[in-house]
Order: structure tokens, then sequence, then C-alpha cells
């Protein structure tokens, strides 16, 4: 009987470490290096999407009752939308002109003017071997459509819609005459809505791009790169420059460090927690956060995280911040489940999270934003800043099924072991909306990095 129970145990226990093994493999897995595009294959990938995207055009124009759209490309002063409305590849004639028009039944004609022909060009645009000059191009262009309505990335509050330069508006204005500049319009409108339209084929390449931005902050935030008392914040930032330049992708802004600690007031600017100085030496007991993200095939993320240095003896982080981080994902539930939905207003929004908030005794910063072809992108934004100047214009712009978004907020929640100090937890999330609310692309965090 005994010799039975030992090998009933003995199959036990090699279930079991079977049973771990695959759970390993499985965490493993969800933490190792994501796999990315070489970039001739992104290009080859991104100018496959061009089809879909100019497919999408012609409704939007119509839409936006535009008969003719302009982009003007510039030799060391790239118009940020050109990656998107022609093949994503290095542009550097004098100008470069890329022409969408309302042919009525004929459909959306498109017409590339640059100095030199080449066949991915030409896979998209109307491109001669043998170009003609634009002073010669445009007019004809103009005289055989008559557009009523030229539009120009001008008039815009943000640099991607206000991207057309001085001297190339002259340049435009000069050689089509004086009544067809008057018929000039801003693209503004348009961009918008281009700009913030997914298409199914860009998602996993979307989800590839923040699985790597989580995979390098789960790196930064632990003994890997930390050694509490000798690591310094400037050190943390100089290893993400670093950890980029290996992964062969880009950042659109500096990744930034805060941190906080018992004992010692918060430093704000501008209303948030402030960032670092490169010279703080990292302490047990610190509570970090980055704010970081990458480019990579078009596409911006954007992202920030919480970490925990453990003091001597501790084996978890205090109840008191494990508090203030549920309170955080209190607010993220309200504003990404219960209150958010395609066609309602970003105002809309905003407001009911904030009255949740303030019926839950939470204080709350929502400043979520869209993102998606830019970091800060085109789009519907649920922020407080556009509620407390009453910027009506913003707060009824609606949030489109589909759109990508950051949802970047924060809570501040007294903790008691910091002698009743708040203590800011702050978020952001790179989600996409559905018709139940917005879906995180990677889980969201609920529990801190722990450096030990």
């Amino acid at each position: 009987m005994r010799l039975i129970k030992r090998d009933h145990s003995l199959s036990m226990l090699l279930a079991l470490l079977l049973l771990c093994s695959v759970f390993h493999i499985h965490i493993a897995a969800a933490d190792e290096e994501p796999g990315l595009l070489s970039w001739s294959k992104q290009i080859a990938v991104r100018e496959a999407w061009l089809h879909k995207r100019h497919q999408m055009l012609l409704e939007m124009m119509r839409r936006h009752e535009i008969d003719m759209w302009i982009v003007v490309n510039e030799e060391f002063h790239d118009d940020p939308v050109t990656q998107y409305i022609a093949p994503p590849r290095p542009y550097t004639g004098r100008r470069d002109i890329f022409v969408f028009i309302d042919n009525g039944e004929q459909g959306l004609r498109k017409v590339a003017i640059i100095g030199y022909a080449e066949e991915s060009l030409q896979n998209y645009f109307e491109a001669p071997d043998e170009p003609k000059p634009a002073k010669e191009v445009v007019p004809a262009l103009y005289e055989e459509h008559r557009p009523a309505r030229i539009a120009l990335n001008i008039g815009g509050r943000r640099g991607v819609t206000s991207s057309l330069t001085l001297g190339s508006h002259q340049f435009l204005s000069d050689i089509l005459g004086k009544e067809a500049s008057e018929r000039f319009v801003s693209a503004a409108d348009l961009l918008e809505e281009y700009l913030d339209t997914r298409i199914p084929e860009e998602f996993e390449h979307y989800e590839a791009a923040v699985r790597l931005t989580e995979w390098l902050v789960k790196r930064v935030f632990s003994n890997e790169v930390i050694e509490p008392g000798m690591t310094s914040i400037g050190d943390l930032r100089r290893w993400m420059y670093d950890a980029l330049w290996e992964q062969s992708v880009d950042t659109w802004f500096q990744p930034d460090f805060r941190l906080q600690r018992a004992g010692t007031p918060n430093p704000t600017s501008r209303g948030f927690l402030a960032v670092a100085k490169d010279s703080v030496v990292i302490q047990r007991g610190d509570v970090l956060h980055v704010d970081f993200g990458i480019t990579y095939m078009g596409f911006d993320t954007d992202w920030q995280k919480m970490a925990y240095v453990l003091r001597e003896g501790e084996v978890d982080v205090p109840a008191g911040l494990k508090a203030a981080m549920k309170n955080t994902n209190l607010v993220q539930d309200a504003l990404t489940r219960r209150h958010s939905r395609p066609d309602k207003t970003a105002g809309a929004v905003y407001s009911e999270t904030m009255a949740e908030m303030e019926a839950r005794g939470i204080k709350a910063q929502i400043y979520s934003h869209p993102i998606g072809n830019q970091g800060h992108g085109l789009g519907a934004s649920i922020d407080f800043r556009a509620a407390r100047r009453g910027d009506q214009q913003r707060q009824e712009k609606k949030l489109r099924n589909g759109s990508y978004i950051a949802i970047e907020l924060n809570s501040r929640t007294a903790v008691p072991e910091w002698d009743g100090q708040e203590v800011y937890i702050m978020m952001e999330d790179d989600a996409y909306l559905t018709e139940e609310g917005w879906t995180f692309f990677r889980p969201r965090q609920e529990a801190y990095y722990l450096i030990k």
C-alpha cells in the first residue's frame, strides 16, 4: 500500500512539474522580446495599406466638400502627412507635390509631381517617367477640373493640420493665380478624419509596437537596470535611449521619469507631478513612474507605468500604495467601460466619469488623447483642459468607432504608511474603441513593478 501511495505521489509530482513548466514557458513567452519587421518589410506592408486608405479618401473629401487636395513635401521639411498618403520612403525633391482630385464618376484622381519618377510612386499615382515642372502641371490640373474648393494643410490648430510652409503657400498662389488662390480652404477636418480612421490591417502591427513599449518598460523597472542607492534617473533615461537604438526604433518624445518619496514634498509642474532631475538617485521605498513611447511602422505609442523599490525586509508593496493604484484602476474602469461609446461626445464622457469619481471620493485627473499615426493624434480628446476652458468645439467632438487613444489619467490618494502624504498614480495605456467602450491593447497595470 505504501508503494502505491509513493507511485501516486510521484505521478502527481511529475504532473505538477509539467504544469509548472508549461506555466513558466507561457510567462516567458509573454515577456520575451517582441519580433519586429525589417525596414524593407515595413515599407512593403505600409505601401499595401495605401490602396485601402486611398479608397476611403474620395468619400471623405466629398463629406468635407473638398474637390482638390494638394500636399506639398519640401526637402528638409517633410510634411507629416506625406508618409500616410504616399509610399513611406524618403523624399528629397525641392518640392514634391501630391494632388488628389474628385473626378466625378471616374472616381479619385491621384497625381504625383516630383523631380523624378520611380516605380513605388507609379503604383499609386500618375507619375510620368519624364516629369514636367510643377509650375506647368498644377495649373493644368486646375484648368482641367476647375475645383471649387482646394484644400491645403493650413488653418488647423495642430502641426499636422497647418504644416504647409509660407514659401510653398506662396508658390502655389503664384503658379495658380488669384482666382484659384481664392478657392484655398483648410484641409484640417479632412486630415482629422483620415488620420483618425484605422484599417483592420494595421491592428497587429500597432499591437506589436505596444508590446515592445511594455517590454522595455518592464526591463527598465527591474533589477536588470536599477540598483537601489546607486542608479540615477539619468541612468534610466540613458538606458532607454540605448534600448531604442538596439531595437532599431525611434521615439517621439524624451523618456521621462518621476519619483515620489515618503517625507519629501512632491514637486509639480503645470498641475502635474514634475519630472525628476537626472541627478536624483533611486532609494529603497521610492515610487517610480515612467512616461515613454516608441515610433514604429508609422505609429506612435504612449505608455505610463508605476514601480516600487522594496525596502530592506519588505516582500510586497505597502497596503496604502496598493489602494492608491486601485483608485486609478477605478478611474480607468469608469472611463473605458462605463461611459465611453462610439458617437458619444468627448465632453459627455469626461463629465460623466468625473461625476462618478466625485461620488466615490477619488481625486482624479483625465487627459486622454488620440494616438496612432502621431503620439498626440487628431480626433476626440477626453481632457480636463478642454472642460476647464469651456472649449465647446473640442468637447463636442464624437468618439469614432475603431479609433486608437492613449487612456491617460491619474488619481491622488493619501497613504497611511507615508503619514497621509498624497501619492500620484499616473497611468497611460493605448486602447481602441469598440461598441462596448475602450479596450486596452495590453493588459493594464494592476500591481507595481517591483525592484528588489
